[in-house]
């Protein structure tokens, strides 16, 4: 049974950092494609991050470039994103998911095969 597991989300000041973490259980992760997304009360889910399989390439939404960093460890099978001078904007559930095949694409969540449960994150101003 493949499953994704998130933790690190909490309640940080403005201008705080956290880094989230993703485990992938079941399988390789080093197979696997992977990308964070976000869904604020009320909006619908937005793509923060995306990383291929090797987590020499990675893409970034406009505003987390330069704050945010998506990595990941194969030999742990588990995935990052570091977040660094968080905005109240930035308060949201975050996601994990994972997809093999081709890397492009990468911010459509729909053609992401497997979804963690979110982990909370708040940002107070």
């Amino acid at each position: 049974q493949v499953q994704l597991v998130e933790s690190g989300g909490g309640l940080v000041q403005s201008g705080g950092s956290l880094e989230l973490s993703c485990v992938l259980y079941g399988r390789a992760l080093r197979s696997y494609h992977m990308a964070w997304f976000r869904q604020a009360p009320g909006k619908e889910r937005e793509f923060v991050a995306a990383c291929d399989w090797s987590g020499g390439t990675t893409d970034y939404e406009d505003s987390t470039k330069g704050r945010f960093t998506i990595s990941k460890d194969n030999a742990k099978n588990t995935g990052y994103l570091q977040m660094n001078s968080l905005k109240p904007e930035d308060t949201a559930i975050y996601y994990c998911g994972v997809r093999k095949g081709d890397y492009t694409d990468y911010q459509y969540g729909g053609r992401y095969d497997h979804w963690g449960q979110g982990t909370q994150v708040t940002v107070s101003s």
